[in-house]
């Protein structure tokens, strides 16, 4: 394990090398800490599961850099979840949306949808931009315990993970996971509270607000 901090200029080309060979990284975001890998590596997505101790069979949520990005790739919108998507990304809310034909086969097969976020941590972004192309990111610790806040919370909860690269952007905040909402439907359905309500997701979904 090793840990490089924002404060290094050379951050961001070594978590891309990082990430183009397989591996996985943790990194800052505007609630916790999450864990990251390439979405088109299937070792780097098997990582993460194996490391949170996470159901094989419960997909892993992606990243992109913006909603713009995400389009490119293929996640099609309806007009309620632009609005949501306009109005909260980025942020901490995650939608899940119809699976788009660029996703691997591989990933989650039969499932046929995919949860998407466009963070709003300045390093992530940074990243994702660089990237180019969806990465798997959920939060940094084992399923069924606390989110790491900060990057010594993380070589705590993974000591004697040789393979992991920890991105030191100092505390985050913690609180709430994003929330999560369900954009397939003609109705917004909450699966996940967070910091954006139900009330705020609704208003803005039948342009109340």
């Amino acid at each position: 394990m090793r840990r490089i901090s924002l404060d290094d200029p050379s951050w961001v080309e070594e978590a891309l090398l990082h990430l183009k060979s397989g591996r996985v990284l943790a990194l800052p975001t505007e609630t916790v800490y999450g864990l990251a890998g390439a979405l088109d590596t299937p070792a780097a997505v098997s990582r993460i599961v194996a490391l949170k101790g996470r159901p094989e069979d419960k997909a892993l949520p992606l990243q992109m850099a913006s909603a713009e990005a995400a389009r490119g790739f293929g996640f099609e919108f309806s007009p309620p979840a632009r609005k949501l998507a306009d109005r909260f990304w980025p942020g901490p809310l995650t939608l899940v949306l119809p699976r788009p034909v660029g996703l691997p086969e591989w990933y989650a097969p039969g499932v046929p949808t995919a949860a998407l976020r466009v963070p709003g941590h300045g390093a992530a972004r940074t990243l994702l931009e660089k990237w180019g192309f969806p990465l798997a990111v959920t939060s940094a610790n084992r399923s069924g315990c606390r989110e790491a806040v900060s990057a010594r919370e993380v070589e705590e909860i993974f000591a004697g993970t040789p393979d992991l690269l920890v991105v030191d952007g100092g505390d985050a905040p913690g609180g709430s996971a994003s929330t999560v909402v369900d954009a397939t439907g003609p109705s917004p359905v909450v699966l996940r509270t967070g910091p954006v309500s139900r009330q705020r997701i609704e208003e803005v979904w039948h342009g109340r607000g």
